[in-house]
């Protein structure tokens, strides 16, 4: 039965690649059909060790299955050999969250990026500093499976949604950039949108043009650049101290 329902059910749900995304789903509130591990008691003894809050959900939700049936239902394999379906949080939902106002959190835009661990790693530093919500522009798909294991299930936890420049919620647009104001001056209020261009290029046109600020971080002359995640946390972690 267990097979019958993953089949039925992987074309539309999102995949949770290991223990930690099941855990921060189903401690966020996803909607989780099914799960499996190929070690039952050993995912629950993890539970009772890392997340005591969510082991009796999980005790409900796990059902145990061969090595050989769990490895052919992933791309490949996590250590933890845990995984499960959850249902994606509808667009509309979403899109409503993140244009609410007046938001007590700022929204995260990542401008067509082009590396999935990162958009990853930038959902999961979203959700740990309560950011409203997580939008890429572009061809990414921020709910693609490597995105998701990047982000430890945490999409639950955020709002995040692919959008055009144009769609962006409402806000101040502050827009990272090396020839912007030193952001150690200015104070990010709680309704900014804080947009980071991707990877290579920087920040498209598009964005550069819809931008009501730029801002630049501290940087060492030669270093060329941070890394995404690096520069999402450090304008992230700004915006917590309430700026200057």
């Amino acid at each position: 039965m267990t097979l019958t329902s993953w089949n039925r059910l992987a074309d539309t749900c999102v995949l949770l690649d290991g223990f930690h995304a099941l855990k921060h789903a189903v401690r966020f509130g996803a909607e989780v059909p099914v799960a499996v591990a190929v070690d039952r008691e050993a995912a629950l003894a993890l539970a009772e060790e890392l997340a005591p809050d969510v082991r009796k959900t999980l005790d409900a939700l796990l059902t145990e299955v061969p090595e050989p049936t769990y490895a052919s239902l992933v791309p490949r394999p996590h250590p933890t050999a845990v995984a499960a379906l959850a249902v994606r949080p509808s667009r509309a939902a979403n899109l409503e969250k993140l244009a609410h106002t007046p938001r007590t959190a700022p929204v995260v835009v990542l401008d067509n990026p082009r590396n999935l661990g990162n958009a990853g790693a930038v959902i999961r530093l979203a959700a740990g500093f309560g950011a409203t919500g997580v939008v890429t522009t572009g061809t990414l798909d921020p709910w693609h499976p490597t995105v998701v294991r990047g982000g430890a299930g945490l999409h639950f936890a955020t709002a995040v949604e692919r959008l055009d420049v144009a769609e962006l919620p409402p806000g101040p647009v502050f827009a990272l950039d090396p020839e912007g104001d030193d952001i150690r001056g200015i104070e990010l209020p709680d309704d900014a949108v804080l947009a980071f261009g991707s990877e290579r290029s920087g920040l498209s046109a598009e964005l550069r043009a819809r931008a009501d600020h730029l801002v630049a971080l501290p940087m060492r002359p030669q270093v060329s650049s941070y890394n995404l995640a690096t520069s999402v946390a450090m304008t992230l972690y700004h915006w917590s101290l309430g700026g200057v």
